[in-house]
């Protein structure tokens, strides 16, 4: 898998993100930091990252299981007021929708918090090269 990020024209901070050649979106600064605020900021990436992990595992688990799980709303808010500290908070709202028991709710509320994102997130060590190319 390739990720590319490239400067858009103009002055602002606004990048093109293009993933395989298949995918293709934007990521801006908010207007306090400078930018136009016209696509979502890298936080904002990883933060739907999350939340995104969360109702595919939950779909895919559910699926699986024959749980009547008919769709699912997740809500996740920031808290970064101490990311210069080190400590990054979300807190995730799971709307489970459908026909389902209270064991079925909890074995799903469980599930969430194994999705892959959630794990990367939480127990990975994660290394990061980076080194200048020529132009």
């Amino acid at each position: 898998m390739s990720i590319t990020v490239t400067t858009e024209p103009g002055d602002g901070f606004r990048h093109r993100i293009d993933i395989d050649a298949r995918h293709s979106f934007h990521t801006d600064l908010l207007e306090a930091l400078g930018g136009a605020d016209s696509a979502p900021s890298p936080h904002d990436y990883f933060d739907a990252a999350l939340g995104a992990c969360k109702a595919l595992t939950l779909k895919l688990y559910a699926q699986r299981k024959n749980i009547p799980l008919t769709g699912v709303n997740i809500e996740v808010k920031r808290d970064n007021s101490q990311e210069p500290t080190g400590k990054y908070g979300l807190r995730v709202k799971l709307t489970l929708l459908g026909n389902l028991t209270e064991a079925q709710r909890h074995d799903l509320d469980r599930v969430a918090d194994h999705c892959p994102i959630h794990k990367l997130m939480t127990s990975a060590v994660i290394d990061i090269e980076t080194y200048l190319a020529e132009a």
